[in-house]
């Protein structure tokens, strides 16, 4: 198999692109973590909940998150720049005249973007996990949230629930164990006990309470009975792991968590019965795929929009990319939300952006007459 020849238009059109695009993400950071981020970093450095390494550590870890969203809007604004530069300059004319085909000029960009797309894609997998990872480091791992476990029999009935309000690695903090009698009426499940902890810590095969108060309920639903218990554990072996492992990942978010792991927590979601989560998750793990495509269809679309007349407007491709860009990220919670509510499956919710991008590719080919 011979590869195709290096020549010199390719590294020219290829160093053009790359230098353009490295100014458009490097700017796109700058605009994302100017206003907001660099303020509150800023306030809590001066107010002496961090010291200026950790500060600057902070915002280092923030840029992550970014690059991923920098990486697709970066290359569709190098290549419509640099491809409207060239037109204005008439060297695309030449290149025409000269017998090289539409896709012969942007061979050198579609390389390019393959580069970018297996950047986000890493970016994505390894960096923002890894991001995230050292930030709550650096906060202390505490997180404050309202976590619900529901254990239940053969027939779907709840057996017991425990409700943890705070947690940091580990450790748990104002637990509530709801114990559910085996009398179900219509519309709600009858109670047997509720027990509060103060603490508690979660092991391999059970999750231990300490300094307990428990309350038995009557039938009639009044409180009966109040007694202390120093330690008591909730949870098997295998419910116990399950609990921690979704403790655990309800409180990051999706970008949070590597793929292998996202995987594994989707099929957890399945098995648990946590339709909207699974379906959600779903649609979030499938898009870690296709998002990255966008960068290759984002390159092809911005040489597209830089095709024009030497007279014809500068700011209509702007307006275009800008507004593509806009629309994609404006429409994603839009279709997470039809995923996460089975309206559309999560394949179709993840799959439609980069076709419809597809479709404009197509669309603005036909209209250039190239």
């Amino acid at each position: 198999m011979r590869f195709p020849k290096i020549t010199i238009y390719d590294r020219y059109i290829f160093m053009q692109v790359l230098l353009a695009t490295c100014v458009a993400i490097l700017l796109f950071t700058i605009v994302w973590i100017a206003p907001e981020m660099l303020l509150n970093t800023i306030k809590k450095t001066l107010a002496g909940e961090f010291g200026v390494k950790t500060a600057i550590l902070v915002l280092f870890y923030e840029l992550p998150k970014i690059l991923g969203k920098a990486f697709p809007v970066g290359l569709l604004l190098g290549t419509l720049f640099t491809f409207d530069k060239l037109s204005k300059d008439s060297e695309l004319t030449i290149f025409r005249a000269v017998g090289l085909s539409f896709s012969r000029i942007i061979a050198p960009v579609i390389v390019l973007s393959i580069i970018v797309t297996y950047l986000c894609y890493l970016t994505g997998d390894k960096l923002i996990p890894y991001a995230a990872y050292k930030t709550d480091k650096i906060h202390g791992y505490a997180q404050s949230t309202q976590f619900i476990y529901t254990q239940k029999d053969k027939s779907g009935h709840p057996t017991q629930a425990v409700v943890v309000s705070k947690t940091k690695v580990k450790n748990l903090y104002d637990i509530i164990v709801l114990d559910f009698s085996s009398e179900v009426y219509t519309d709600v499940h009858q109670l047997s006990n509720i027990f509060y902890a103060k603490s508690g810590h979660v092991e391999d095969n059970r999750w231990v309470l300490n300094d307990i108060v428990r309350y038995r309920i009557s039938r009639d639903g009044i409180f009966t009975d109040i007694g202390h218990y120093k330690e008591m554990s909730v949870l098997d072996a295998e419910s116990a792991k399950n609990a921690y492992t979704l403790l655990a990942y309800s409180t990051k978010k999706e970008r949070e968590i590597t793929n292998k792991d996202l995987l594994s927590y989707i099929k957890l979601l399945k098995r648990e019965g946590m339709d909207e989560e699974y379906r959600y998750m779903l649609n979030k793990y499938l898009q870690r795929y296709f998002h990255p495509f966008v960068c290759i269809l984002l390159a092809i679309m911005g040489c597209l929009l830089g095709f024009s007349k030497p007279r014809e407007q500068r700011l209509i491709g702007f307006t275009i990319a800008i507004g593509c860009i806009f629309v994609y990220y404006i429409t994603l919670p839009f279709f997470d939300l039809l995923a996460e509510k089975g309206v559309l499956p999560p394949l179709v919710t993840a799959i439609f952006p980069p076709i419809a991008f597809l479709s404009a590719i197509i669309a603005f080919y036909k209209s250039k007459d190239l």
